[in-house]
């Protein structure tokens, strides 16, 4: 399993019926919780409705201070009508005799990054989950609303112009750390890995087949065919054609040696949406992964994944 499985991406946790008794368990166990925040007071308390139970996170429990944007306002009311983790600080009762649980989204944080801490090395696979997508990459919430970066270049082999050409906000991913920058407490993710190699990519294909393809580069001497997030071929110039559209190709031939598949273009096809991830690894550590075919004629594509010394 993904190595923040005890600690995952806020709206990844299981629902659970919540109640007075829950909520006094939760307390004594220091358990983790999650739940959707109503809304946010004028103060900036964030509130939510535990089975019946009111539920407050006041403003300095909703993000860990060394969250990068902890400090702006929006960090507290982007939070209304989202799956928001917490742990039980307290519980008390309003005037009228009510259950009130103060909640600390903050200390389930802190919670979440001790354990990253000891844990977490580059390599690493994390299950995220996409927050935000910017022209320069995507911020993906790896435990407890503890966001890393992941950026575009390291999203797939395949050349993309926006992560939102890839990803939406909300998906549920598997990501890598690339480096963790402990004093900062900055994660960096890739994500390329995890999608395979050229020959684990191409095994899926055969010469002759005719297939589904993406177009992502277009040049005066042909077009660059995107048949999976970490595999590209090349098709002939054909006229009326732009990077995103969607067309399916003749495979003419695969060559390992030389890392290329020849395609020819068979037609534009209507918009549809994007196929499902295909994940070769899923779990575990990786140490050093090598994209490219064995007796590949040039320089080969490659990753070392190495923890920073002492």
């Amino acid at each position: 399993m993904p190595e923040n499985k005890l600690y995952p991406p806020e709206g990844l946790r299981p629902p659970v019926p919540f109640s007075l008794g829950l909520l006094r368990d939760a307390l004594e166990a220091g358990d983790i919780l999650e739940a959707p925040v109503q809304r946010c007071g004028v103060d900036h308390t964030l509130f939510l409705n535990l089975g019946g139970v009111q539920g407050r996170i006041p403003r300095e429990e909703a993000v860990a201070p060394w969250i990068s944007g902890a400090d702006r306002d929006i960090a507290v009311l982007s939070r209304v009508g989202k799956p928001t983790c917490f742990t039980v600080a307290a519980l008390e009762a309003d005037e009228r005799g009510a259950p009130i649980a103060l909640l600390s989204r903050r200390a389930a944080q802190e919670q979440a990054m001790a354990y990253f801490l000891e844990r977490l090395e580059p390599g690493t696979v994390l299950t995220g989950r996409v927050t935000r997508l910017e022209s320069f990459g995507a911020f993906v919430d790896v435990g407890c609303g503890i966001v890393a970066m992941l950026p575009i270049e390291h999203i797939s082999i395949s050349r993309i112009s926006h992560p939102k050409e890839r990803f939406r906000e909300g998906q549920k991913i598997l990501t890598a750390v690339r480096a963790f920058d402990r004093e900062a407490r900055r994660i960096t993710l890739t994500h390329r890995e995890l999608l395979g190699t050229w020959m684990e990519n191409a095994s899926r294909f055969r010469p002759g087949e005719t297939v589904k393809g993406v177009v992502r580069t277009v040049k005066d001497y042909g077009s660059f065919i995107e048949l999976a997030p970490n595999l590209s071929g090349l098709a002939d110039a054909r006229e009326r054609l732009s990077p995103g559209d969607g067309v399916s190709v003749y495979i003419k031939s695969i060559r390992p040696e030389r890392m290329k598949i020849k395609l020819q273009v068979i037609e534009k096809l209507p918009p549809a949406p994007p196929d499902p991830i295909h994940y070769q690894v899923t779990d575990g550590k990786l140490d050093h992964w090598v994209y490219s075919p064995p007796g590949y004629e040039k320089a080969a594509v490659e990753t070392t994944f190495t923890a920073p010394s002492p």
